[in-house]
């Protein structure tokens, strides 16, 4: 058994002195501090700009919070009365399944025609680029501004679509695009695919660039078609593009105000009421701001409620890294 012994090194100095513990729990404590340190705008962020107004919303929505409470300061405590009244508001029903059908309606059309249109541009011909970047423009265009010129469009009397109708020989009297209760909504989802579909289109066209043409190069060897290429190649390679271009739609789709408010202004007879519209019409129409928190809220629950089945759907799954 050989025992360690410490002094001077051979060549003449001396070992060098052990740190002093500090120095080490000091240099731990901060190599432990530095992610956080990393972390701490985002979160402060998050903190500042999401969770101050979330908490916010949710206390006003069981105060009676009116207009005078900005002179007064006093918005008393209400309990459950604004939850109530909203629920028992035949409109909310309503505008809760409009929301639902305008929602899903969209996101099916922009996903489709985007898809179809990804594919097709995915085969490159002269001009390709060219086309790609004007049926962008739709995207580009303010909302505001593309509900202003498709209500001239789908205008009953003067519209350019009733007109090449009525030009065809397929309309008389011209379809009440905007006017009637059963074509309304359908006319906004509608225009709100139009404005979706370059969204759609160039993140999915983003996706199939990634994809190795040797996997097609494979499929057709094993004799697969274009479609069954397209259902066991393109499909499960893309999910997670697919998956990320649905999130944001539906995020985008199911909280849209400005679209349907220059559009139809939720009419006629409420057919185009939705979650949106019924928060701004309670808040700065009716000015009772505890209901139109309310409604807020609940758009924000569908909104959490959509988040959690998307991470339950892709927990586990390879391609998240997880």
């Amino acid at each position: 058994m050989s025992t360690v012994t410490t002094g001077p090194r051979t060549d003449g100095t001396a070992d060098p002195a052990p740190a002093p513990a500090g120095t080490t729990g000091g240099r731990r404590l901060r190599q432990r501090l530095y992610p956080w340190l990393f972390v701490a705008p985002a979160v402060v962020y998050l903190l500042a700009f999401f969770g101050y107004p979330l908490v916010r919303n949710v206390l006003m929505s069981f105060q009676e919070f009116t207009p005078t409470t900005y002179f007064t300061g006093e918005a008393p405590f209400n309990g459950l009365e604004n939850w109530r009244a909203v629920f028992s508001d035949d409109l909310f029903g309503d505008a809760l399944w409009q929301t639902l059908l305008f929602t899903a309606g969209s996101l099916a059309g922009q996903f489709t025609i985007g898809m179809g249109l990804a594919v097709f541009f995915s085969r490159r011909f002269r001009l390709s680029g060219f086309v790609r970047a004007v049926l962008l423009l739709p995207w580009l265009v303010p909302m505001v501004v593309s509900a202003v010129v498709w209500r001239r469009i789908l205008d009953q009397d003067h519209g350019v679509l009733n007109g090449l109708l009525t030009a065809l020989g397929l309309s008389d009297d011209g379809v009440p695009w905007l006017n009637s209760p059963g074509t309304a909504l359908l006319s906004a989802v509608l225009v709100n695919i139009w404005i979706g579909i370059p969204f759609n289109m160039a993140i999915l066209y983003g996706g199939l660039q990634e994809i190795p043409r040797e996997l097609y190069e494979a499929a057709a060897l094993d004799g697969a078609g274009p479609w069954r290429a397209f259902r066991s190649v393109t499909l499960p390679v893309l999910r997670p593009v697919i998956t990320v271009v649905l999130v944001l739609g539906f995020m985008s789709t199911i909280k849209i105000l400005d679209l349907i408010l220059a559009l139809t202004g939720g009419g006629p007879a409420d057919s185009t009421q939705t979650l949106g519209t019924m928060t701004y019409h309670l808040s700065f129409l009716r000015l009772d701001f505890g209901q139109g928190a309310v409604v807020g809220n609940v758009l924000i629950l569908i909104s959490a409620v959509f988040a959690l089945l998307y991470l339950r759907a892709n927990r586990g799954d390879p391609g998240k890294g997880e």
